[in-house]
């Protein structure tokens, strides 16, 4: 029988904002499955929330880091592997950012600052991670990030963060073909539409999330919980033989032709 046992694993999980995060509940996955996790936020406004989080899990660590910043990246980075005997294991990239006002109107509106803001805060921000974690990933380990099928399909109001997620699942196969030789899996996964933060600021998320529950075979939205565990399994022993790859947690909803 098989089980997933992370104990003496060191996890770091970027991007929680509240207990409504999907990098919350992965990182929730991850400890109960015996890893030790560093959770990231992004400045001194959201420090007081996360602590809460994490009051009752000892082996839930925070750090802040502002990830439009590669100093940051790699100061974060160091300080925790300097606090794990220079190990860290596994990866998550659970952060995605653009200006309220490029969610919404017409894609074409997008200005040069909007469009640059969100690709460097939701895409760029992996390949730092990446090139600094992977120094301490010297006995392999799992990157994985968060992306959405507003990558290759149109999804009124995603706008620019489409364009955000398509470039999030290149780097994702670009990066799995060059960190493969050291035994580092990148992976990314995509789950349908869930309740956080950040997607209340999509216009039209309302109508997203009923769609897809009507459309999807399984004829219901996701969970948070479906996400954290397809998350544990990448970052399980379970993977191992899969990189490169873009999982759809939709309840189906890719293959639906309606």
């Amino acid at each position: 029988m098989y089980t997933i046992d992370l104990s003496g694993k060191t996890a770091v999980v970027f991007g929680v904002a509240n207990h409504r995060s999907i990098a919350w509940y992965i990182a929730k996955s991850l400890n109960l499955a015996g890893a030790t996790v560093y959770i990231t936020y992004q400045n001194e406004r959201l420090r007081s929330g996360v602590e809460k989080l994490t009051a009752e899990f000892p082996s839930i660590h925070i750090q802040e880091c502002d990830v439009a910043s590669d100093q940051n990246i790699e100061n974060t980075i160091s300080s925790i592997a300097n606090m794990s005997n220079g190990v860290i294991d596994i990866i998550v990239h659970s952060i995605a950012f653009a200006d309220k006002k490029d969610l919404s109107g017409n894609f074409s509106e997008t200005g040069r600052k909007g469009f640059q803001t969100a690709l460097e805060v939701s895409a760029y921000s992996l390949i730092p991670i990446a090139r600094y974690a992977s120094v301490f990933m010297n006995e392999g380990g799992s990157i994985m990030s968060l992306t959405f099928s507003a990558s290759d399909r149109v999804f009124p109001g995603y706008n620019i963060m489409g364009t955000a997620k398509a470039a999030l699942e290149n780097e994702t196969k670009q990066l799995a073909y060059e960190l493969g030789p050291k035994g580092i899996r990148v992976n990314a996964l995509s789950p349908g539409p869930l309740d956080t933060l950040s997607s209340r600021a999509i216009h039209g998320y309302v109508d997203m999330k009923k769609v897809q529950a009507e459309r999807s075979p399984l004829q219901r939205n996701i969970t948070h919980e479906e996400v954290s565990a397809a998350a544990l399994f990448f970052a399980s022993n379970l993977s191992t033989g899969i990189t490169g790859h873009i999982l759809p947690i939709d309840g189906g909803y890719q293959i639906a032709g309606v």
